[in-house]
């Protein structure tokens, strides 16, 4: 069989001719990245070409290459320079926000995006009096009493919402006019804010770009509420064993809606916390889910974002490394706590997790300022950055400069 007979699209075909794929040995020896690269395709059709092409090699009896070049986990460096540089970004609303996660929420990899920590502003303060001296049970009253849930509520929602909307900016707006899967296990997700940040998200975009908005009658039409309401898939999970049979699900729903480009869980481990009394199993079947998206989002390149709590884990065998790092922390007027929190807020889904997400950014207050703290990133400083959250969404906060955490 020649690259002519494949029964693949046309259009495939005379791609692989024009790119130099003369036979099926040569096809057969490509990888899925440099053939999507070398064809502008998406990962998943170039494995789909390859599959086909490996397919016919058996049928004729041709001892062609090794089938392990179809594999998704063989790449060489190259193709992986190559595709982290056309690796596209999902705007978040604030450019600081974006400045520390290297351009917004990335395709292809996992980003937890966690909450429920403590406001640091009332500790500082009492830590900066030398009079006082703290002891356990102070402390502990402290950090607890600074606990902000109405915080966690709110602008989890905003930021889940925001990122649903965002992901669907037509391409000539700077967008990559996709559409969102939005998973819901808390029931939280409210319409009206949707419809409320799809307004405010037009709005941005007829006053940054007036001109192209003119002359492209096909994003008029994009460009209204609705719209973009349409293009969220929503699903409702109320058990652990619905959100695994979803997630399982996924794969096949992308195949058929590949223009998805965000997949969103809110949140990705309340019925685990809820409804698993064995420890040691909900983490093998989270780090199970974990590795799912994960495939998922490299197969048909996506940002997955699992929005997800933190609990204070205070135990009194480490309160003098945690006085310690709050006074330091005090002395040098920088993060406030942010290194408490580092070492000692424990996500609800054990300490394991915390290993499982490519990126993790960490919202929290100080004073009456928000930020975002990028706690885990393979290729990227730690740093925070102010945000605010207005009518609009998620947007700039007012004299912002995303600064440099340093860490101790």
């Amino acid at each position: 069989m020649e690259i002519a007979d494949l029964p693949i699209a046309t259009s495939h075909r005379a791609n692989l001719l024009a790119a130099g794929y003369s036979s099926l040995a040569a096809l057969s020896a490509a990888s899925p990245p440099r053939l999507a690269r070398d064809l502008s395709i998406e990962v998943h059709e170039a494995e789909e070409i390859l599959k086909v092409a490996v397919g016919a090699n058996k049928s004729k009896g041709a001892d062609g290459p090794s089938t392990s070049s179809v594999l998704k986990g063989v790449q060489n460096a190259w193709d992986m320079l190559s595709d982290e540089q056309s690796r596209r970004h999902i705007n978040t609303g604030s450019a600081d926000l974006n400045n520390i996660l290297g351009g917004g929420i990335h395709c292809k990899e996992v980003t937890e995006i966690v909450t429920g920590l403590i406001n640091t502003s009332s500790l500082i303060q009492v830590v900066s009096q030398e009079s006082v001296k703290l002891n356990w049970g102070m402390l502990y009253t402290i950090l607890n009493a600074n606990s902000d849930e109405d915080f966690t509520t709110k602008d989890l929602t905003f930021v889940r919402i925001q990122l649903a909307i965002n992901v669907q900016i037509p391409v000539e707006y700077g967008g990559l006019g996709g559409k969102a899967v939005y998973i819901d296990t808390e029931g939280s997700f409210m319409v009206e804010r949707v419809y409320q940040i799809a307004e405010g998200c037009i709005s941005d975009i007829l006053e940054y770009f007036p001109h192209c908005h003119d002359k492209a009658p096909a994003g008029q039409e994009k460009l209204k509420p609705e719209s973009f309401l349409a293009d969220i898939y929503y699903f409702r999970i109320c058990s652990y064993t619905e959100q695994i049979a979803v997630i399982n699900y996924l794969e096949k729903f992308l195949g058929e809606h590949k223009d998805v480009r965000i997949v969103i869980i809110d949140s990705v481990t309340f019925h685990f916390r809820q409804d698993f009394d064995d420890m040691a199993l909900r983490t093998r079947v989270l780090s199970g889910l974990s590795l799912k998206l994960m495939k998922l989002s490299k197969a048909y390149n996506l940002a997955v974002v699992l929005l997800n709590q933190v609990t204070t884990k205070f135990t009194e065998g480490s309160f003098q490394l945690t006085l310690a790092l709050v006074i330091a922390c005090s002395k040098q007027s920088c993060g406030v706590l942010l290194v408490v929190v580092h070492f000692e807020n424990h996500d609800n889904a054990g300490d394991s997790w915390s290993h499982s997400c490519t990126n993790r950014l960490i919202l929290y207050w100080n004073g009456n300022e928000r930020y975002g703290y990028l706690d885990k990133s393979p290729s990227l400083p730690v740093a925070s950055a102010p945000y605010a959250v207005t009518v609009k969404g998620v947007r700039d906060a007012v004299n912002s400069n995303s600064k440099r955490v340093r860490v101790m």
